[in-house]
C-alpha cells in the first residue's frame, strides 16, 4: 500500500513524523483505535488463545507503529508475549536467584522481589524506568530472565542510552534548552497541527 501522507511535501512529512512525539496518551491512542493500530499488550494462553492485558506498549513503540502506518499504509503486528514467559499468580515467597522474572510478576511493591534484586546488585537496585524497560526488552524477546540475569543486565545497563527517549517531547526539548515557560502552549499547538492531519487520514480497506 502507498504512503498515506504522500500528498504532503517532504519537509511537511518529516515535521509530522517528528511532531508525533508531542501527542499525549489519549491523542495517539484515539488515532490507534480509529485505525485499529494495536497499542495494548496481549499474551498467549496455554490453550493457544490470545487475550488483551491491562498494559500498553511504551509510547515509542506505538508511535513507531503509527509512523509505519502513515508511510506504508500497513499495520505492524501487536506485541504478544508467549505463554511460557507469562505468570498471572502472585510472586511466591522465598524467591531464589535462579527463579525467573515472568511477565505478570514484576511487582514494585513486592518486598521479596525488591530485596532479592538489591542483594544481587550490592544494594544498588532501584525500581524505575530503566528496570521496567529492561524487563520489557527481555519479554519482547520471548525470554523470562532469571533474577541473576536481570540483575546483571540492570547493573550493566547504559543508563544514558536507555534513558534517551525522543518520544518524551518535554525532556527532549528541555535538553535542547527549548522547554520554556510556554512549553505547554507549544505542545498544544504542535499537537493540534498533527491531529488536524491525522483526522484527514481515511480508513483503509483491509482487503487491499
Amino acid at each position: 500500500m502507498p504512503s498515506l501522507i504522500s500528498h504532503l511535501g517532504k519537509a511537511k512529512q518529516e515535521e509530522l513524523l517528528a511532531d508525533l512525539n508531542y501527542l499525549n496518551l489519549k491523542e495517539f491512542q484515539t488515532f490507534c483505535k480509529k485505525h485499529t493500530i494495536p497499542y495494548r499488550i496481549r499474551i498467549r494462553t496455554e490453550s493457544g488463545q490470545t487475550k488483551s492485558t491491562k498494559d500498553t506498549d511504551r509510547k515509542s513503540i506505538v508511535l513507531d507503529r503509527i509512523r509505519h502506518y502513515l508511510t506504508t499504509g500497513k499495520i505492524l503486528a501487536e506485541t504478544c508475549f508467549p505463554a511460557n514467559i507469562v505468570r498471572t499468580d502472585p510472586i511466591p515467597e522465598g524467591l531464589l536467584p535462579t527463579d525467573r522474572l515472568y511477565y505478570g510478576r514484576y511487582d514494585k511493591k513486592s518486598p521479596a522481589m525488591i530485596d532479592l534484586l538489591k542483594s544481587l546488585t550490592d544494594g544498588k537496585f532501584r525500581n524505575g524506568a530503566i528496570a521496567r524497560i529492561l524487563a520489557r526488552e527481555f519479554w519482547t524477546a520471548g525470554k523470562a530472565p532469571t533474577f541473576v540475569e536481570f540483575a546483571n543486565a540492570w547493573s550493566k545497563a547504559d543508563v544514558k542510552g536507555l534513558g534517551y527517549h525522543p518520544e518524551a517531547a518535554w525532556l527532549t526539548d528541555r535538553a535542547r534548552g527549548d522547554a520554556g515557560a510556554d512549553w505547554k502552549e507549544k505542545r498544544i499547538r504542535k499537537a493540534k497541527s498533527v491531529l488536524k492531519i491525522l483526522r484527514s487520514i481515511p480508513l483503509q480497506n483491509r482487503g487491499d
